[in-house]
């Protein structure tokens, strides 16, 4: 059952006052966290937990990452509604929903097919429309539909992934966590078509970006 009840609510709201003391700072991504049931993309074991600042597994030998990492992605992205983004890592959906409720025109790639299945159920059931969601293998991208105005990967990528970087408008944005033991959360953004600027946001941790799809 698809159920946000004011219980729910209110510990949004409090999650987002954590957020903004830990120094997020854009408002339509604070906005969308207060919107976002993150409970529903759970199991049910850990929902009494889901809004509290940490990780979780998801199934598949993936994690849903803790609302402050998402919070920080989304805000390094720099998107405004309109846009159209590149997601590497659809997950548990959530960080797709996010980007969702900020109006962006969301492609979103996963490689698990228990978890592609799994966002086709929940994410319209939840009125997340405006996503589109593809079962394929992320480091190729999606360069039918490039170029892209910001690219997320929501996965440890050995070394900065160059064929998404090719995807990215000029003057667009990739965040993604670099790195094969320590992971630098990482934000590049394309100059020209030939020039990119490298700026690092310290040390995260994510699962291993991976080859190929797996059914």
């Amino acid at each position: 059952m698809l159920n946000d009840t004011y219980r729910h609510k209110g510990l949004r709201a409090r999650l987002v006052d954590q957020l903004r003391r830990k120094g997020v700072g854009n408002n339509a991504v604070l906005r969308a966290i207060n919107v976002v049931p993150r409970h529903l993309f759970l199991d049910s074991s850990f929902v009494k937990f889901a809004y509290k600042d940490v990780a979780f597994p998801i199934g598949a030998g993936q994690t849903i990452s803790q609302p402050s990492t998402v919070a920080l992605q989304t805000q390094l992205l720099n998107v405004e509604a309109g846009q159209k983004v590149l997601e590497i890592g659809t997950g548990s959906g959530y960080q797709a929903a996010v980007l969702s409720q900020m109006g962006i025109d969301l492609y979103s790639i996963e490689r698990q097919v228990e978890l592609y299945k799994n966002c086709c159920r929940m994410l319209p059931a939840l009125g997340y429309s405006n996503i589109h969601l593809i079962f394929g293998d992320g480091n190729e991208g999606l360069p039918k539909e490039a170029p892209f105005d910001a690219i997320l990967v929501t996965a440890g990528a050995d070394e900065i992934p160059a064929k998404l970087l090719l995807q990215l408008k000029v003057g667009g944005i990739m965040v993604v966590p670099v790195g094969s033991k320590i992971q630098i959360m990482t934000r590049i953004q394309r100059l020209s078509e030939v020039e990119f600027e490298k700026e690092e946001f310290g040390e995260c941790a994510f699962v291993p970006m991976l080859n190929g799809i797996h059914r």
